[in-house]
């Protein structure tokens, strides 16, 4: 893995297990060699897992739409930033430059990304992992839904093995070296099917 792509809040958050963990996050992808992709902000966990990845010696790679460069205060300080046309223009250049992609604490924004890059992985348009780092338990319960949608047979458990989920950026890493993408026709057949 070259670059993982890390979705995240653009603010920090009412714990600072949040702020902690997006710094964690960055040392730790420094440390392994791996760049960060990120939305480019300099706010929030944003600026945090970018700070620490940049601090630690790693490669920060920010994409904004033009629209937020004020709004989300663009990162200034990042080995490259891409100014985009649109949000959708963002999410695209993200994926294209990433080979995995993290879920850490955040809003609407964070999930909408996560779970449009995991239906890419559904629909076979890409084949890199996708997870959730459930700091302070924050997506334990989005976890638990993803088992209830197994249960309700909307989702396959092929579907839902495709979302790592860990409580530590290390245990993470280490489960995404590990990720191979299920078989095609695995991901799109069927909850009656599997």
């Amino acid at each position: 893995m070259d670059r993982l792509c890390v979705y995240c809040g653009s603010s920090i958050g009412a714990r600072p297990a949040y702020r902690d963990a997006a710094t964690e996050l960055g040392r730790t992808l420094a440390d392994r060699g791996i760049g960060l992709v990120y939305g480019g902000g300099d706010v929030g966990l944003m600026g945090a897992v970018a700070d620490a990845t940049l601090d630690a010696g790693g490669e920060a790679h920010g994409v904004i739409p033009a629209s937020l460069v004020d709004a989300e205060v663009a990162h200034d300080g990042l080995t490259e930033l891409d100014v985009v046309d649109s949000m959708h223009a963002r999410k695209q250049r993200m994926v294209d430059l990433a080979d995995g992609f993290v879920a850490l604490p955040g809003g609407f924004g964070t999930l909408e990304e996560l779970t449009e890059v995991l239906t890419w992985t559904q629909l076979g348009l890409h084949d890199n992992p996708c997870g959730l780092l459930n700091v302070a338990d924050y997506y334990a319960d989005l976890a638990a839904f993803f088992d209830h949608q197994v249960t309700e047979e909307f989702v396959s458990p092929a579907h839902r093995a495709m979302v790592i989920v860990e409580n530590d950026p290390e245990a993470l890493l280490d489960r995404f070296a590990e990720y191979e993408a299920p078989p095609l026709k695995d991901v799109l057949d069927s909850p009656d099917e599997t």
